[in-house]
């Protein structure tokens, strides 16, 4: 949907008058029901007046179309500005111009499309601009039947109208070329250069023509892209099915597509304990259906699986339409009713109620993603909420679901592929931890290596030589070592030190901890690794977890005051201690069972505590005996 719509002349007479912000104000507020904050009123008149100042050139059609703010459907993506008309061979185009009031940014190393600039209130790592342009033009040709059957040209570029540029400018970096090439990034002083790029694609005026194709274009994956995640599909090993997983799968297509031909609302809720399979058939959900024609997403809240199944899918290539089909789930907030196909919702038990990087937008993201979607498919495992924010459950989901009007149906998935297919050692591990008591007392008969090391660097000479095989082996860590901001991109800085030894945390630059080769010389914590999988881990246990009096206790005071998963315990404390101690040991206790189930092949443990040490060396040798 676009917000604002006029021809060349009609957009500069509103700038003369200086209504055109008050004109985008109102149609927001009649269309889309909001109020606009004055700092993006003011970021309009600033903008606007800069494009008033570009277009100001006979050679641009007087009745060209321009846009401000195109909604693109199905997503709360937003387009800053359009420029509609026709080549001198008489080709339809629209020039998309992403406008930033930005005056310095930094590169973030070792990423292809991460810069770090001063927006929000604060220093944050956002898209490059040139990536941001590329990328909204991609995902309307990838989705919009009008550009596709018009054969709509979409020449993205940026314009940063603040922004001084200098020699070796990190906004040019090489590690940004392949979006740079294709969607160029104007600065201050550039208004002739940027004049020059509109002029080349449109000479003569559609009197907004183009524009109506693109608003009013029905949902439909191109050929292209279908074609694209197919063949990455084909033939990878790491998305291979088996057993149930196939028969789950199987069952999901059939509704999925029962709810685009009687348009009625379906949630499925697929529950899965580590290593059932669960982001395996959420990623070939995504290939099959999208093949079928669907508009298709794969969502999480944590970016760390969504980045690392992005990246087995695309391989060594860069640049890819693939990359718009994974999304935040905090993506759709101001989404419609039923304007997506289907959503694939992985680790849903770690969906929050709340979006925005303050918690302050929307009113909960299960009921956003099953009122956005026509199919929303939920896998879950209520034994994996590691935060105060994890309320995903099935009974959220069943509540969502039926105020949405949504038919619930359910599946779930016992056999299990990772810790060598041992449900023992996950039966074991509940045990072990005493979240439920279970048969599993010793580890007879089950097929997965584990040991309990005497020193933290016992376990990292282990991790290091298991690493050499595939650069599949990890270092892990509770959370309670603090991860200072100013260092966060230091591997020589070590936040963990235990004795002699001492390791960073993850590096923040970008780079998946779970395939960057680099990151085996560092410590992930429970957000970078969940939902993924190694052949073997070593899980350092804090003083978070301890065994005191025959007991394993919990003490959230022992967490990192960087870490934001236990925040808001103490007022519960305060205010109803029981349940505070109940979610202290919910989430404390799933955080270890999690980071312990992370390794297919085995799991090597250190404990700060003495006494859980020792207590796991008895339980350990009962195997033994």
């Amino acid at each position: 949907m676009i917000v604002y719509e006029g021809t060349k002349t009609e957009f500069q007479r509103s700038v003369d008058l200086d209504t055109i912000a008050e004109e985008i104000a109102s149609n927001i507020l009649r269309k889309l029901g909001r109020h606009t904050p004055d700092s993006e009123f003011r970021s309009w008149i600033n903008s606007l007046h800069y494009m008033y100042k570009v277009l100001n050139d006979k050679e641009i059609p007087d009745d060209s179309g321009i846009a401000v703010e195109y909604n693109i459907p199905q997503t709360a993506k937003r387009v800053d500005f359009m420029i509609s008309g026709y080549d001198e061979q008489g080709r339809p185009g629209m020039v998309i111009i992403e406008l930033k009031q930005w005056s310095e940014l930094k590169k973030v190393v070792s990423t292809e499309a991460l810069v770090e600039t001063f927006t929000g209130g604060a220093n944050r790592k956002v898209v490059h601009p040139s990536y941001q342009a590329w990328s909204y033009a991609r995902l309307i040709a990838d989705y919009n039947a009008s550009v596709q059957d018009a054969c709509v040209m979409l020449i993205p570029c940026a314009y940063l109208h603040n922004y001084m540029r200098r020699d070796h400018d990190p906004l040019d970096d090489e590690q940004y070329s392949d979006y740079t090439s294709e969607a160029p990034a104007f600065s201050m002083g550039q208004v002739l250069e940027l004049r020059e790029y509109i002029k080349k694609f449109v000479r003569k005026g559609d009197n907004k023509e183009v524009l109506y194709l693109v608003d009013h274009g029905k949902i439909r994956p191109s050929k292209s892209l279908q074609d694209s995640i197919e063949s990455m599909i084909k033939g990878n090993q790491e998305f291979i099915m088996i057993d149930e997983q196939r028969v789950v799968y199987e069952e999901i297509i059939k509704i999925s597509t029962k709810c685009q031909r009687d348009h009625k609302k379906r949630t499925i809720i697929c529950k899965g304990g580590p290593g059932t399979g669960k982001s395996v058939i959420a990623v070939q959900l995504l290939a099959e259906l999208t093949k079928r024609g669907q508009f298709v997403q794969y969502v999480s809240k944590n970016s760390a699986p969504r980045q690392v199944y992005l990246e087995k899918l695309k391989g060594a290539i860069r640049k890819s339409s693939v990359d718009n089909m994974f999304k935040g789930s905090g993506t759709y907030v101001d989404v419609g009713n039923n304007v997506i196909h289907t959503l694939l919702v992985d680790e849903a038990h770690r969906l929050n109620e709340k979006s925005g990087i303050f918690h302050n937008k929307g009113e909960n993201q299960i009921k956003e993603i099953i009122h956005a979607s026509t199919c929303s498919v939920f896998f879950i495992d209520e034994s994996q909420r590691v935060t105060m924010d994890d309320i995903g459950s099935v009974d959220e989901i069943k509540k969502w679901a039926k105020l949405e009007g949504s038919e619930v149906i359910e599946y779930e998935l016992v056999s299990q592929f990772r810790c060598n297919g041992s449900n023992g050692y996950l039966a074991w591990l509940d045990d072990l931890l005493q979240i439920r008591e279970t048969a599993n007392y010793d580890l007879d008969g089950v097929d997965y290596e584990i040991k309990l090391c005497d020193s933290p660097e016992e376990v990292k000479r282990i991790i290091f030589e298991k690493n050499k095989e595939t650069n599949r082996a990890r270092i892990l860590a509770g959370y309670c070592w603090n991860w200072p901001k100013e260092t966060r991109s230091d591997t020589n800085y070590h936040d963990i030190t235990i004795g002699d030894f001492s390791i960073s945390w993850n590096l923040d630059d970008g780079q998946a901890f779970a395939t960057a080769e680099h990151s085996v010389f560092e410590a992930g914590c429970i957000h970078t690794t969940q939902g993924l999988e190694f052949d073997y881990v070593g899980v350092i246990i804090g003083d978070d977890l301890r065994y005191e009096d025959g007991e394993v206790k919990t003490d959230y005071t022992k967490r990192a005051s960087t870490d934001q998963s236990v925040k808001g315990l103490k007022s519960l404390f305060r205010a109803d201690p029981e349940k505070a101690k109940e979610r202290e040991e919910e989430i404390i206790k799933n955080t270890y069972r999690t980071l312990m189930t992370r390794g297919m092949k085995g799991c090597y443990i250190y404990c700060t505590d003495p006494g859980m040490r020792e207590y796991i060396r008895q339980r350990l040798e009962v195997t033994k005996q």
